[in-house]
C-alpha cells in the first residue's frame, strides 16, 4: 500500500481510541465546516476506515488537504477536552490517514450523478473552486473550472510548500473531483484569453469566481523596486514551478549563501522563510512590526521554523532597502526606536494580498468595494451585483484559510443551487404561458 501519512492504520485506530465521544463535542464546533469529528472518529476506532471517510466527505471535499494544513491548534484539537489536562486527539493526523488511506486503497466510488440542474462555469481552482465543483456536481449540476495555471490547484499546488502539503495528495483530490464529472481547463485566464461573457454566450447558466487574493502587496518603503525584493507568495509559486519541472533553479531567485529577510509573520511568511532554508540560504530572519503573542501564523509553524534555524525579530519595521545597480545589498530597520543598518541579498514581502481586477474590468454590472473585494449578497448566497454571476472565498474578503474557503463555498453553491432551480422553474412557467 503506497502511504503518505505518517501513521500506520494500528497507530490510527490507537490513537482514535482515545476520543471520549463527548455528548456535546466541542472539537466539532471548533471545525468551521462543522464536521461530525467524534462519529468519524468512532468508525475509524473500530476499523471501519471508509465509512469514516464518508462521513468526513459529507462535510469537506478535500479531507487530504484539510489534515494537513488547518489550523488544528486553533479549532478542533484546540477544542479537544483532552487537551485540557492531557494531548488533544491528533484529529488532523487521523483525517489525513483516513484520506491518504482511502487514495491508496481506492475504497470511495461515488456514483456520478446526472448532469440536469444546468451548467456552471468556475473560474480557480484553489480551495472555494474545488469545493463548489464538488459540491455541484453531486448535486446534478455539470462543472467546468476554468484554471490559468498549467495545473489545477490554486494555492494548494502553488502557495504552499511541498513539506506542508505534497503535491501527489493535490493530485489524488482533484482527481476525486474530476471522477464526480467536473471538466477542468488549465492554462485559460478569465479576463484575458476569454471574458464572463464569453462563458454565458457558451451555454453556462452561472459563472463563480473563486480567484482568492492574487495581487500580494507591498510596504510602501524606498527600495522596494530593487530586482532583489520579491512577494513571498511569488516566491514559493516559482520552487513549486521549479520542483514540477517548469522552470529552472536560477529562476526562484534564492541562492545558496543567501541573506535573505522576510517582512511579516503570517503561515505564508514562515512558509517562505522555511523555504528559503531548503534553498540553501546561510540566514533568514523574519521581521515582524509586533510582538510574538500577535503574529498570525500558528504556534506550531513557528516552534517548527526555529527549530529549521529561522530567526525572528519583533517589534521591528522595514524602513529601507538599499542597492547598488539595481540589486539588493541592505535594509535598514526601526525595532523600538533604534535605526539599524545590515546587509541584504533577498527581502521576501508577505504583508497581504488584495484581489486582482483582471475578470471585473473586463466584466459590467460586477460591483466592488474601495478595496476591490467584490461586493455579494445573502439571498440567493454569494450572488454578485451581476445576475448568475457568484463569488466566494478570499476575494470577497473572506478569511484567508483553506478551509474557511471551503465553508463559504459550500453556502455559495447552495446559493446556486437555489438560483439554478429558479431559472429552471421561471422558464417552465414562461413556456407553459406561451
Amino acid at each position: 500500500m503506497q502511504q503518505y501519512s505518517d501513521l500506520t492504520p494500528a497507530a490510527a485506530i490507537a490513537e482514535a481510541k482515545r476520543c471520549l465521544n463527548c455528548k456535546v463535542p466541542q472539537c466539532r464546533k471548533g471545525c468551521p465546516v462543522s464536521n461530525d469529528i467524534p462519529l468519524w472518529i468512532h468508525e475509524l476506532a473500530m476499523g471501519n476506515f471508509g465509512n469514516a471517510l464518508a462521513i468526513i466527505n459529507a462535510k469537506s471535499n478535500l479531507p487530504a488537504v484539510c489534515g494537513r494544513v488547518c489550523a488544528h491548534e486553533r479549532q478542533c484539537e484546540g477544542n479537544c477536552v483532552l487537551g485540557r489536562k492531557d494531548r488533544p486527539v491528533s484529529i488532523g493526523r487521523l483525517e489525513e490517514f483516513i484520506a491518504d488511506f482511502d487514495a491508496a486503497m481506492n475504497l470511495t466510488h461515488e456514483n456520478i450523478v446526472e448532469k440536469t440542474r444546468g451548467r456552471v462555469a468556475v473560474i480557480g481552482s484553489g480551495p472555494a473552486g474545488l469545493t463548489i465543483a464538488g459540491e455541484l456536481s453531486r448535486k446534478g449540476v455539470a462543472v467546468e473550472i476554468f484554471e490559468m495555471e498549467r495545473e489545477a490547484g490554486g494555492v494548494l499546488m502553488y502557495g504552499i510548500p511541498d513539506y506542508r502539503l505534497p503535491k501527489n495528495v493535490v493530485h489524488n483530490e482533484i482527481a476525486k473531483i474530476e471522477h464526480l464529472g467536473v471538466n477542468i481547463h488549465t492554462g485559460m485566464t478569465v479576463g484575458r484569453d476569454l471574458t464572463v461573457d464569453d462563458l454565458f454566450a457558451q451555454g453556462f447558466d452561472a459563472v463563480f469566481i473563486g480567484t482568492g487574493t492574487g495581487k500580494p502587496k507591498m510596504l510602501p518603503v524606498p527600495g522596494n523596486d530593487l530586482r532583489g525584493v520579491r512577494q513571498a507568495i511569488w516566491f514559493l509559486r516559482r520552487v513549486s514551478l521549479y520542483n514540477a519541472g517548469y522552470i529552472s533553479r536560477e529562476e526562484v531567485t534564492v541562492m545558496p549563501g543567501h541573506k535573505v529577510f522576510v517582512i511579516g509573520c503570517g503561515n505564508t511568511a514562515i512558509d517562505a522563510a522555511r523555504t528559503c532554508i531548503r534553498c540553501g540560504a546561510a540566514e533568514v530572519t523574519i521581521l515582524y512590526h509586533r510582538d510574538i503573542e500577535r503574529m498570525a501564523a500558528l504556534r506550531s509553524e513557528y516552534d517548527e521554523a526555529v527549530a529549521e534555524g529561522v530567526k525572528f525579530r519583533w517589534n521591528t519595521s522595514l524602513t529601507e532597502i538599499h542597492g547598488t545597480y539595481g540589486e539588493v545589498t541592505a535594509i535598514t530597520t526601526d525595532t523600538e526606536g533604534r535605526l539599524s543598518t545590515e546587509a541584504a541579498d533577498r527581502v521576501m514581502m508577505a504583508v497581504g494580498s488584495s484581489p486582482a481586477a483582471r475578470i471585473v474590468s473586463t466584466t459590467e454590472g460586477i460591483e466592488v468595494d474601495d478595496k476591490g473585494y467584490v461586493i455579494t449578497r445573502d439571498v440567493p448566497c454569494g450572488m454578485t451585483t451581476r445576475k448568475g454571476v457568484f463569488a466566494g472565498g478570499d476575494v470577497t474578503n473572506r478569511p484567508a484559510t483553506v478551509v474557511h474557503a471551503m465553508q463559504h463555498a459550500r453556502e455559495v453553491a447552495e446559493g446556486i443551487l437555489a438560483y439554478l432551480d429558479a431559472v429552471k422553474l421561471f422558464e417552465k412557467i414562461n413556456s407553459t404561458d406561451k
